[in-house]
């Protein structure tokens, strides 16, 4: 089979119009516990799917079994499919949806090793979900050889592509890899012209639950040529001197067009440690659909600021923020567990 780029795909941006939102449903194990624990965090996954569900279709997948339950918790508009999982990051182990001009629908399914981990918990179920949301859209489906996730590129719609080293050089992912074959891959896979290479990601996100350095909680684009940029404030967390170092490879790039971009700050709230561990929270990881921004909120007093930012960054949009500290809890946000449909 040709790759999508020959065949004429490329990954549009997140805010273009979409088809509907693919989300995963968090089941029992490692990650989400069991019982009332499990229950949390259930509940704020539906939280945030019925609130998308107020602005375009959301469909969720959910585990074998868990369909009462997904059922009970989801707006009536939700479809449910249900079939074998092991995680509920549907940003990463969902596919990269692709469109043609000729109104063609596509996806690019990534190998998903659980970020690196699988050998050692296992992800033989979620590496096939993807390839499941892709059939149920009537997508064309391209495997990748790459080992990926969703929550590891970020693109403009017009040829950029953001990633971090950490991930896409990973060796637990890609074991000899380099820069040329992964930028081939992207380019392939994605339909890109350019990619932008940010060294790492937030100090969390290199923790048990961590993806070692998602870019979507770093940086998202608002357009093209504007970047929204993750800034800590407080110089005592770890991530004072790594979001100064992204803010100035930010303001030196260039994109497809090679053009300079508008760089927008975004302050991460004020709470930078809980129980004594620093925070990654970040405003960055929010998830555009049709008509809605989906803030990430975490009772903070910079939750306003944000809100304001993500409006003059959106001006289209409902800016509507979501408590996301249980999602941050599990290692990530409402973005990591949002996968765009585009419309063709």
């Amino acid at each position: 089979m040709t790759v999508p780029r020959l065949a004429g795909f490329s990954m549009p941006p997140e805010w273009a119009p979409h088809a509907r939102t693919w989300m995963e449903l968090p089941g029992a194990g490692y990650t989400f516990g069991t019982d009332a624990t499990l229950d949390r965090f259930r509940r704020a996954w539906a939280e945030v799917a019925n609130t998308i569900a107020r602005f375009e279709p959301v469909s969720m997948i959910c585990n074998v079994g868990d369909l009462p339950v997904a059922r009970d918790l989801l707006d009536p508009s939700i479809d449910v499919h249900e079939t074998p999982t092991d995680d509920a990051w549907f940003r990463d182990s969902g596919p990269t949806f692709l469109t043609a001009p000729d109104g063609r629908l596509g996806a690019t399914h990534w190998r998903f090793n659980g970020w690196g981990k699988g050998a050692q918990r296992g992800y033989e179920a979620e590496a096939h979900v993807g390839a499941l949301a892709a059939e149920l859209a009537g997508a064309t489906l391209f495997p990748s050889s790459m080992v990926n996730e969703g929550g590891g590129i970020h693109v403009d719609g017009e040829g950029t592509v953001l990633v971090t080293t950490t991930v896409q050089l990973d060796p637990a992912r890609n074991p000899g890899w380099d820069t040329e074959r992964v930028e081939a891959e992207l380019r392939a896979y994605l339909g890109v012209e350019h990619v932008i290479w940010v060294p790492r990601g937030l100090t969390r996100d290199y923790d048990d639950l961590g993806t070692l350095g998602h870019i979507d909680i770093v940086a998202a684009f608002a357009r093209p040529g504007v970047l929204l940029v993750h800034v800590q404030t407080d110089p005592t967390h770890p991530d004072f001197e790594v979001s100064r170092a992204h803010l100035e490879l930010f303001r030196s790039a260039t994109d497809a067009r090679g053009q300079r971009f508008e760089v927008i700050e975004v302050p991460a709230p004020r709470t930078t440690f809980v129980d004594d561990e620093p925070v990654d929270w970040s405003y960055i990881n929010h998830y555009v659909c049709n008509g809605a921004v989906i803030l990430c909120g975490f009772d903070d007093e910079r939750d306003d600021e944000a809100r304001e930012i993500l409006r003059d960054a959106h001006p289209d949009r409902e800016i509507v923020q979501v408590d996301a500290r249980a999602i941050f809890e599990c290692g990530g946000g409402i973005h990591c567990i949002t996968q765009q449909q585009p419309a063709v």
